[in-house]
C-alpha cells in the first residue's frame, strides 16, 4: 500500500484510510479486530474514527463504541505506534435516544466546539482509545455558534499539551476554512493540515448547498494550498456504484442526481467492464490516481467481505486514456 505525505507535515500515511465508524456496533468486535489486523498486514496505517461513533444503530449504543474497540485492539497487540490515528470531536450527542425517537434533530444536539467542550472530549477520547495522544484531531462539524478564536486557541493548547499532533476540519465551507487559516496565521496557532469532506466520482448537482461535499471552489482552493490534504469520506457512496437499487433509491445519491451523474455512470460502467473490475473498485482506483489535489479515500466497510472487495483498487493501473475518459464524462 503506497503512502503519501500529509500536507507538509512530513507525516507519511497510507493512501487508503480505514474508517472505523461501524466498529463495535454493526461490526462486532471480533470482526473489527480482524479487519484492523488485515489492514495493518496490507501496509495500511491511517485509521479514522470519532467520539460520536456510533449512536445511531440504536439502543444500547450511545457513542464511543468505535474508539473503545480501537483502544482494546491497541492494548491487545501494542500496535499504537504503528498507526496514524485520527479521531474527531464536536458532534457528540448527549441524548441519542431523544434523537432516535424524533424528538430532536441530531445537528441541534451536537456538543459544539467550545473550549471547555473540546478539552473534555479530547480527554474522553484518549481514555477510550487507551493512548496519550492522537495524531490527527478533526473538528467534526463546523460550529458557527462558537467564535473561531475560542475554538482555535483551545486546540492550540491541546497541541501544546501533546494530546494532539495535527489538526483537521470536516464538513466545512471553503470561506470558513480560509478564515480559520487566517486566524491561525495571525495568532501563531497550528493550522489544519487535513480537510475531511464527502467526495466521490459523481459531482453534486448545481444549486445544492451542501457544506460536506467538495465543490469546484473547494477543489480550486485545495490545488492552490498543498499544505492541506483531502481525506474523502463516502468515496463509493455507500456502495451505490455496484448496486442498481441503491443508484435509484439511496438518499446518499440525492445531491448528485441529474443528467451529469447519469452520463458519468455510463462511462464508469463501460470502463469497469473493459477492465473486468467493479464500478466501486474503479471509483477507488480513480481517486487514488488523483494528483491535484492528492486524495486519500476513506473506506468504511461494515464486513470483512466489503473490506476485501475494496483492496484490489490498490493494484488497478489506469492509463491516461482511461483517466481522460472518466474525467471528461458528464453532461
Amino acid at each position: 500500500m503506497q503512502q503519501i505525505t500529509l500536507g507538509r507535515t512530513g507525516e507519511r500515511v497510507s493512501q487508503l484510510a480505514l474508517g472505523c465508524m461501524l466498529m463495535g456496533t454493526t461490526t462486532d468486535e471480533e470482526s473489527s479486530h480482524e479487519m484492523l489486523d488485515r489492514y495493518l498486514e496490507a501496509g495500511g496505517n491511517f485509521l479514522d474514527t470519532a467520539n460520536c461513533y456510533a449512536w445511531w444503530p440504536g439502543s444500547p449504543f450511545t457513542g464511543g463504541e468505535s474508539e473503545s474497540v480501537l483502544g482494546r485492539w491497541f492494548a491487545r497487540g501494542g500496535r499504537r505506534d504503528r498507526v496514524f490515528l485520527a479521531t474527531k470531536g464536536t458532534a457528540w450527542v448527549a441524548d441519542p435516544e431523544t434523537v432516535r425517537a424524533g424528538r430532536a434533530e441530531a445537528r441541534d444536539s451536537y456538543s459544539g466546539a467550545g473550549a471547555q467542550t473540546l478539552r473534555r472530549e479530547v480527554d474522553d477520547s484518549l481514555r477510550r482509545l487507551g493512548t496519550d495522544h492522537v495524531d490527527l484531531y478533526y473538528v467534526h462539524v463546523d460550529d458557527r455558534s462558537t467564535p473561531l478564536e475560542e475554538t482555535l486557541e483551545a486546540l492550540a493548547g491541546l497541541v501544546d499539551a501533546g494530546k494532539i499532533r495535527c489538526l483537521g476540519w470536516s464538513n466545512v465551507h471553503t470561506w470558513r476554512l480560509e478564515r480559520i487559516r487566517q486566524l491561525c496565521d495571525r495568532y501563531g496557532w497550528p493550522a489544519p493540515v487535513a480537510i475531511q469532506q464527502q467526495h466521490s466520482y459523481l459531482r453534486r448537482r448545481s444549486g445544492v448547498d451542501h457544506s460536506a461535499i467538495v465543490d469546484d471552489e473547494q477543489f480550486d482552493y485545495l490545488r492552490a494550498h498543498d499544505d492541506l490534504t483531502l481525506v474523502a469520506y463516502s468515496p463509493i457512496l455507500k456502495g451505490s456504484y455496484d448496486d442498481p437499487t441503491k443508484r435509484r433509491e439511496h438518499p446518499v445519491l440525492e445531491p448528485y442526481r441529474g443528467a451529469d451523474s447519469t452520463a458519468r455512470l455510463a462511462v464508469l460502467d463501460d470502463v469497469a467492464a473493459e477492465l473486468a473490475i467493479t464500478p466501486n473498485q474503479l471509483v477507488l482506483a480513480w481517486l487514488l490516481h488523483q494528483e491535484s489535489p492528492t486524495v486519500v479515500p476513506l473506506i468504511g466497510p461494515r464486513t470483512l467481505a466489503q473490506y476485501e472487495a475494496a483492496l484490489p483498487a490498490l493494484d488497478i493501473k489506469l492509463t491516461s486514456e482511461h483517466l481522460t475518459r472518466l474525467a471528461t464524462a458528464g453532461a
